[in-house]
């Protein structure tokens, strides 16, 4: 159930609530919107926007050719570390936990959430069906179509579901922990992808583009009502003890 917005502020007087929805829509509202301006940039071969990709593109590929030691790197972080099926299986992991933890309703969502990903990306790809970089001095090949990035698509699909899950339980230090290694992670995926010369830049910000508003657009969809404190938990109810109304919050993880 979905709450409204004076129930809200009479459960949560600081209206978390209603900031955290509002957040989420204006997250999906300006990834989506910059998405489709990108898109029809692309589309049209807008010259600036050519430039850079070609520009970048070329410049990389020519000190990548002289530096083989550093694209083995590249392809071990692209393939493995950071390749989509890890990713993957790290959200597996994700959801069993929650299941494991009875938080069901939230391992629906990692689940949903991470499964929209991958088939909306292969279709956007198809829709555009905009070719990948041929260059001078190949250093790497990938299989199928360029935009938007899948790789980058899901780095920034996957983090963001880890960053929304597992923040609200970390202690500060680990916070900041994690938001490292997603900006990190997410930000190297991009630069392996264009480095080893099978993406343009433009790929990279559209998968960026479109795993952020897959995020934010399944935790508009899914059950607002669930992020009721900011945990992705299931939506506060009041019960009523002695006469009195007690609010209890359900959080991602019961206590044991």
């Amino acid at each position: 159930m979905d709450f409204q917005a004076d129930s809200a502020r009479q459960v949560y007087p600081d209206g978390r609530l209603v900031r955290r929805a509002g957040v989420a829509v204006t997250v999906l509202t300006a990834s989506t919107a910059v998405f489709v301006l990108l898109l029809l940039l692309v589309e049209s071969r807008w010259r600036p926007l050519m430039r850079l990709d070609t520009g970048t593109a070329t410049s990389l590929n020519r000190h990548a050719a002289d530096a083989p030691d550093a694209v083995a790197v590249l392809e071990v972080l692209t393939s493995w570390v950071w390749d989509p099926v890890t990713l993957r299986i790290v959200l597996g992991g994700l959801a069993l936990w929650l299941l494991w933890r009875g938080a069901w309703r939230v391992c629906a969502w990692v689940v949903a959430t991470a499964g929209v990903s991958g088939p909306l990306g292969q279709g956007v790809k198809q829709l555009v069906g905009r070719a990948r970089p041929e260059l001078a001095e190949p250093v790497s090949h990938a299989p199928g179509l360029a935009f938007p990035s899948g790789h980058a698509m899901t780095a920034a699909s996957s983090f963001g579901i880890l960053l929304l899950v597992l923040l609200p339980l970390l202690k500060r230090v680990w916070r900041v922990v994690l938001w490292v290694l997603a900006v990190v992670s997410v930000v190297g995926v991009g630069f392996t992808r264009v480095a080893l010369g099978v993406h343009w830049v433009s790929d990279v910000l559209g998968g960026w583009l479109l795993g952020i508003a897959v995020v934010a657009g399944m935790a508009v969809l899914f059950d607002r009502g669930r992020f009721a404190d900011g945990r992705l938990g299931r939506p506060a109810r009041e019960h009523e003890r002695g006469g009195q109304g007690a609010v209890t919050a359900h959080h991602v993880i019961p206590a044991p």
